[in-house]
């Protein structure tokens, strides 16, 4: 199914001994697309802190209740390595984010989450991570030697959103949200809100269209001239998208690429 990173903005999230804060942003990596951290605002409970929860460790989402699972116990959530919440997020914490809970690097693979296409189930993490999250590897220091060098391609999605979207032949619009797949936790589509230009209109553009995204200039490339998104099939926020949808506008955009 596919789910809204707008959506997920104040979402509770409940450790399995209680709550932990809600969803204050989604950060993405710009390669593979994937979301690989929700970042937690943890309010009174651990005051003025940030935490990062992977999906590794994420059992489901209630969208009636607008509530995160989290297979983690509150005490290895505090234990955690902390973010900058005014600093991006480098690779080197990621290294030492994942090493502590005993995550796969996502980073060192072929696949989406490193050797697999999805990240862990919560319950098998939760079967497999010691009370304390401290957990030894023996692949660590290997995988950490295959990591880029410097910082990671994390990006926030409450920072993208807004960027304008650049076709080949000038602006039309802005990034308004990104809906993921569920259970990959890969991005599918970015919404495109081309009010400026066709007044209330949403349209959808995979990230394989995008070329590149300029940070400085706020701003998206897509390999889509005008035409193509001003015709593509509209997009209503009210209904789930469906196999037919989907290849309906795959095959529209086909036409123009």
């Amino acid at each position: 199914m596919l789910c809204s990173t707008k959506e997920l903005r104040d979402y509770h999230a409940a450790a399995r001994d209680g709550e932990i804060g809600r969803v204050r942003d989604v950060l993405f990596d710009d390669q593979q697309w994937g979301i690989r951290h929700l970042v937690i605002d943890t309010g009174g409970w651990l005051t003025g802190r940030a935490v990062l929860v992977s999906p590794h460790a994420i059992e489901g989402l209630d969208r009636a209740q607008r509530r995160i699972q989290v297979a983690l116990s509150r005490k290895q959530i505090q234990n955690a390595p902390g973010i900058e919440t005014d600093q991006p997020v480098s690779q080197q914490h990621e290294a030492a984010y994942y090493d502590y809970y005993g995550f796969p690097y996502y980073w060192a693979g072929t696949g989406l989450w490193g050797a697999a296409a999805y990240p862990m189930a919560g319950a098998g993490l939760a079967a497999a991570l010691p009370p304390d999250g401290a957990v030894p590897r023996e692949a660590a220091e290997r995988a950490r030697a295959e990591q880029a060098s410097g910082d990671s391609h994390l990006r926030s999605s409450n920072e993208v959103t807004g960027y304008d979207i650049a076709a080949r032949d000038g602006h039309i619009g802005h990034v308004d949200d990104f809906l993921f797949e569920d259970r990959s936790w890969q991005i599918r589509y970015a919404v495109v809100d081309t009010r400026n230009w066709l007044p209330g209109r949403l349209v959808l553009i995979s990230p394989q269209w995008i070329e590149s995204i300029d940070w400085a200039e706020h701003a998206a490339h897509v390999r889509l001239t005008h035409e193509a998104i001003k015709s593509s099939p509209p997009y209503d926020r009210e209904k789930q998208i469906g196999i037919e949808d989907e290849r309906r506008m795959a095959s529209h955009y086909a036409g123009y690429l």
